[in-house]
């Protein structure tokens, strides 16, 4: 049910309106966000669901010339040039600037909730056909991608063009200059470490672009009998742990701007720098992306001499912590699987297999950005919980 509303009534000379709800709540809205937030068709476009007032015509120091209750479901307000507004009550009610209101928007809106893992992680699994044909199992493993950080979907067919069908159902797949998607094979001459029979190291993928991708795929088509087993980590478990086992080094780590480089010729040919943190926080202090690729970490750093040996010693600690039995996980990706995880929380790496003179591991490669995935996520939570 819709929320009641019993009083309402200016307040602070007018800068203020405040809601006394019928389950005996309270709520106050400032006026000069109630102006700018008029839902009225002159100031708002329902068809773009955008704002049509402009910022320049907004008084910020606007006050009410009256307001009244217009039933119980809706309050109106009339401003000192004329203009009316009106706002539904369960409009104002999800709005409500309360730090418990608030939290439950955010929560609505962006799902922060994470389930930290170590070694003890298990792995979440859906059958790729389910996920591409069924909205609540589609609905389930975006969730959980995005609670767990990943999810391995099992059963695909196994040619290449798999993730091409599986972009198109969140929406469309992240461009980058390996291609829409990219072949992770032992190749001549490899434009990319990956590309080799050798071991990976626990790192994300792709710091060196201002915005790395969010999400990756990995489709097993072809899998080699010895060795090639991959290993993730829980970037954002590891993080805490070292914020609490030594302050120090996670404030070097989440304050060092280290240098990346990519260069070479593959979807086209690339020259590509950037600097990142190896932890990026919120204004919280909480880890909310990790930037961390040992291969493409440049020989160029940029900070002072005296700071060097601290910022190594602070990224071997991380790094250590990456690689500890108790933090990191390891399985072997078999054909038809498809392994989907959270590139800005969760490492990823790969042991070492045999050189062989023909192909004996294949894997096809996909990027997503989390703006698609999350667009999807809320446009399937609608239809499968009839959530507006």
């Amino acid at each position: 049910m819709s929320p009641g509303i019993q009083k309402v009534e200016a307040l602070d000379e007018g800068h203020f309106v405040c809601v006394k709800w019928e389950d005996g709540s309270e709520s106050s809205y400032p006026c000069v966000w109630l102006r700018d937030n008029c839902q009225c068709p002159l100031c708002f476009l329902p068809s773009a669901g955008a704002r049509r007032l402009l910022f320049e015509d907004l008084d910020v120091n606007i006050t009410v010339k009256q307001v009244a209750l217009a039933d119980r479901k809706k309050i109106s307000i009339i401003w000192p040039d004329e203009h009316t507004s009106e706002y539904e009550a369960e409009w104002l009610k999800k709005r409500c600037f309360s730090e418990e209101a608030r939290a439950v928007m955010r929560a609505d809106l962006f799902l922060p909730e994470c389930q930290y893992w170590g070694s003890d992680l298990q792995l979440p699994k859906i059958p790729f056909e389910e996920i591409m044909y069924n909205d609540e199992s589609a609905y389930k493993w975006l969730c959980t991608l995005k609670k767990v950080g990943i999810v391995l979907l099992t059963g695909a067919a196994t040619r290449q063009g798999e993730l091409i069908r599986l972009g198109h159902r969140i929406g469309f797949l992240r461009l980058t200059f390996y291609g829409p998607t990219w072949q992770v094979q032992d190749k001549v001459d490899a434009n990319n470490v990956a590309y080799t029979t050798g071991r990976l190291c626990f790192h994300t993928d792709y710091p060196v672009l201002q915005h790395p991708p969010g999400v990756q795929f990995l489709h097993c088509i072809k899998q080699t009998a010895a060795g090639g087993e991959s290993e993730v980590v829980d970037g954002f478990h590891v993080s805490n742990k070292l914020k609490k086992q030594n302050p120090e080094a996670y404030q070097i780590l989440s304050s060092t701007a280290v240098n990346y480089i990519d260069v070479g010729v593959d979807y086209c040919d690339f020259a590509v720098h950037c600097k990142q943190r190896i932890i990026d926080m919120d204004s919280r202090g909480q880890a909310i992306r990790i930037n961390y690729n040992n291969a493409t970490r440049d020989t160029v750093l940029d900070i002072p001499a005296e700071k060097v040996r601290p910022f190594y010693a602070a990224l071997k600690e991380f790094n250590d912590l990456l690689n500890s039995a108790e933090h990191k996980f390891t399985y072997k990706l078999k054909p038809g699987d498809i392994v989907t995880f959270d590139n800005w929380r969760v490492l990823h790496g790969r042991q070492s297999y045999p050189s062989c003179s023909e192909v004996t591991r294949h894997l096809e490669g996909a990027y997503a950005d989390w703006d698609v995935v999350m667009s999807r996520l809320r446009l399937l939570r609608k239809k499968v919980l009839n959530k507006d």
